[in-house]
């Protein structure tokens, strides 16, 4: 485990999305329990019977609200909630996404409308909602911190990852767009661009594997990890990181500034080379 600095202590919040050990929300509702914070967890109630959230609420000493983050009734009532438990909260956590076209092998050429509304809905524009409601009830203070988990999908074309392509730009515009009304109450809004990670979501992806091979090779320091990303989460919810606000910030151990790696190129030559021997 590591070292705690302390860094949350004295501040509250409300973490959405963790489903199971699996989750990047879990890894991060550790490590803020770790420093100090104390928070409800929020899922959707079918999460009731799909994971193992009651286990993590135990280990944090956490709240459970059961809340569909699509449904405005759900999600207002949820902060009238946090108020009355904590007053204010001082973050928010996002880590929500379902890609519902992909989930069910639908090709991004002929997808199925309602479900690509959907997927919108739920990854991406629950995110407004969330922060709407928070700003509404007056539950978010002053100088809060949000942080949503994207990925480079976002930027660059990933055959596979399809509609979540669009989802996540959607996501990271809501982030710079909020941001810029956050900002007159000192709330910052920022979106970390993760590394493949073999989350429930994740591995639901045709050929997941592959993209996470590929990224692996083709970062200097390999993919980032759960347990990395959620440190890296903890900095942006701190005081230490109070001017960063309408980011998106890679977490991806340098694949986003790569272009070709060593090791691939050598791997290309001798597909090359094993080409040519074949014809």
């Amino acid at each position: 485990m590591a070292h705690s600095y302390g860094l949350l202590d004295g501040k509250t919040g409300v973490i959405f999305g963790a489903l199971n050990e699996s989750s990047l929300a879990w890894a991060i509702a550790q490590a803020a329990h770790r420093e100090g914070a104390r928070f409800i967890l929020s899922n959707a109630p079918i999460a009731r019977r799909l994971g193992t959230l009651g286990t993590l609420a135990e280990q944090t000493g956490s709240t459970i609200i059961w809340a569909d983050a699509t449904d405005d009734d759900d999600i207002r009532a949820l902060f009238e909630q946090a108020k009355e438990q904590f007053g204010q909260i001082h973050f928010i956590v996002h880590a929500i996404g379902m890609g519902v076209n992909v989930r069910k092998k639908k090709p991004y050429e002929d997808l199925n409308y309602d479900w690509y509304r959907k997927t919108l809905d739920i990854s991406a524009i629950s995110l407004h909602r969330i922060v709407h409601h928070a700003m509404d009830t007056d539950a978010l203070a002053d100088g809060g911190s949000i942080v949503a988990l994207s990925y480079i999908g976002a930027q660059r074309v990933f055959a596979k990852y399809s509609e979540m392509g669009d989802a996540k730009a959607l996501l990271e515009s809501i982030v710079r767009t909020w941001g810029s009304r956050l900002g007159r109450r000192g709330i910052r809004i920022n979106a970390i661009s993760q590394s493949p990670t073999r989350t429930t979501a994740g591995t639901g992806i045709v050929g997941f594997d592959a993209l996470f091979a590929y990224g692996d090779s083709l970062s200097p320091l390999g993919n980032a990890d759960a347990e990395s990303c959620a440190d890296y989460t903890i900095t942006l919810l701190s005081d230490l990181t109070r001017m960063v606000t309408m980011q998106t910030l890679y977490h991806d151990g340098g694949f986003s500034s790569m272009g070709i790696s060593e090791e691939s190129v050598q791997d290309l030559l001798k597909a090359l080379a094993s080409n040519q021997d074949e014809g």
